[in-house]
């Protein structure tokens, strides 16, 4: 959909997660055995509630309110038992105890993310009518939509028809 390159390390697994639901057409790639087999979804309707909880956090990020009421993406995460880890060099890492669940696997994303201070970086668009996880790479870390080509140019059209009225 859009045409920004992957969030980088395990944030791709949230990235691609939250963008199973394209809003706009209604189109839930969840729906397709070939996208549960490839992100190891065993229960479905979990995997749906943790991308709409993701999704409200990732439009936090963004400075947007939530797009509906979802279950607290800490009460999802309280569910995934972390492990720490040490390398032979003593470098520490936080895994899941059991990396067979997504949601063990998104915590642990997470986690990840928040040591490398990425993870506010990881946003929802803001166009109501599309909400794509995207990585924003910006200096300031401000961007808005996922494509300034697409959902930005139809919010900057919409703000500048409205001033003709």
């Amino acid at each position: 959909m859009p045409d920004r390159s992957p969030a980088p390390g395990s944030l791709a697994l949230i990235e691609t997660l939250v963008n199973t639901l394209d809003i706009e057409t209604g189109q839930d790639a969840l729906d397709r055995p070939e996208t549960r087999q490839s992100l190891g979804v065993t229960d479905v309707e979990a995997a749906r509630e943790l991308r709409e909880s993701l999704r409200a956090v990732l439009l936090a990020h963004a400075g947007h309110p939530p797009h509906r009421d979802v279950t607290p993406l800490s009460d999802l995460l309280a569910a995934a038992p972390l492990l720490l880890r040490t390398t032979p060099d003593g470098t520490l890492h936080l895994e899941p105890a059991d990396p067979a669940p997504l949601l063990s696997r998104v915590a642990a994303a997470i986690t990840e993310a928040l040591f490398t201070a990425t993870w506010p970086r990881l946003k929802a668009c803001e166009s109501p009518t599309c909400h794509w996880a995207y990585y924003d790479r910006s200096p300031a870390a401000r961007s808005r939509w996922c494509s300034m080509q697409v959902c930005g140019a139809r919010a900057k059209m919409r703000r500048y028809r409205a001033k003709d009225t």
